[in-house]
């Protein structure tokens, strides 16, 4: 297990997806930045060019708060993209270099090798959201946003994690995609379709039933924070979670590889 973990890690230090999702996490930062920037300043921002005449602003309380929460809404739409294609790059890349056999071939367990990939994709996207956590600090210092206290960041922060663990959870479905398509088109299709899928569902309202739509409805982005998922959607999230798991290891340990 430790030179799978050793490996799979060394991959993706080496690669340049470490970067590019550094990148989109501080372009999330950015953005929250800005438009509570544009909240607590509506004429200088049009005045700058931020704001179109007929543009409307983003309904966020200009506050610390109201900035976790736009960070931890961000995080969960646009989480499906940057954690599902750390995912989907991380169990397709063999498939893609055709360098499957090669891998299997070694003196390591198939078990142990998926499961050092399911621990970096939790790892890194823990330090994602740790990073632009930190980033978001920064920018509410920077903008001088009121609301600092211990409480409200640490409710803040255990909003945005459970949100983003949630996320992570249910882009483990796309390792699934990708080994059983063996490459990387299946799990990006996947992915594409349970982003549309969740919009769809939870616009007409059985968002809380489907758990590909529960952490956006749990951060808010439908309406105050945690106030619109219960106790039978966060279990649908963990029976995914755990269902994508098992199955991306049964299918490892099991499945014919030809190539």
């Amino acid at each position: 297990m430790n030179a799978a973990l050793a490996t799979e890690w060394l991959k993706l230090r080496r690669s340049r997806l470490w970067w590019t999702t550094l990148l989109a996490a501080t372009v999330a930062a950015a953005l929250a930045g800005l438009f509570l920037f544009i909240g607590q300043n509506p004429d200088r921002a049009r005045n700058l060019g931020l704001l179109g005449a007929k543009g409307q602003l983003v309904n966020v309380p200009t506050d610390v708060a109201g900035l976790l929460n736009l960070l931890g809404q961000i995080l969960t739409i646009g989480g499906v993209f940057i954690f599902g294609i750390l995912a989907v790059w991380i169990f397709g890349r063999e498939f893609a270099d055709h360098t499957i056999k090669d891998l299997l071939a070694l003196p390591t367990s198939r078990t142990s090798i998926v499961a050092a990939k399911f621990v970096v994709v939790a790892a890194w996207s823990a330090l994602l959201t740790s990073y632009t956590f930190a980033v978001g600090i920064v920018v509410a210092a920077i903008l001088r946003l009121p609301g600092w206290s211990w409480s409200v960041i640490g409710t803040g922060l255990f909003q945005l994690l459970a949100a983003v663990a949630m996320t992570v959870g249910l882009v483990c479905v796309l390792a699934l995609a990708t080994s059983a398509g063996r490459g990387y088109l299946t799990g990006i299709a996947a992915m594409i379709l349970i982003v549309f899928t969740a919009q769809v569902v939870a616009a007409l309202g059985y968002g809380q039933y489907y758990p590909w739509s529960v952490p956006a409805l749990y951060i808010g982005v439908a309406g105050p924070a945690a106030g619109h998922v219960g106790v039978a959607g966060v279990a649908g999230v963990i029976v995914v979670a755990l269902a994508s798991v098992a199955a991306t290891l049964a299918w490892w340990r099991h499945a014919d590889q030809t190539r």
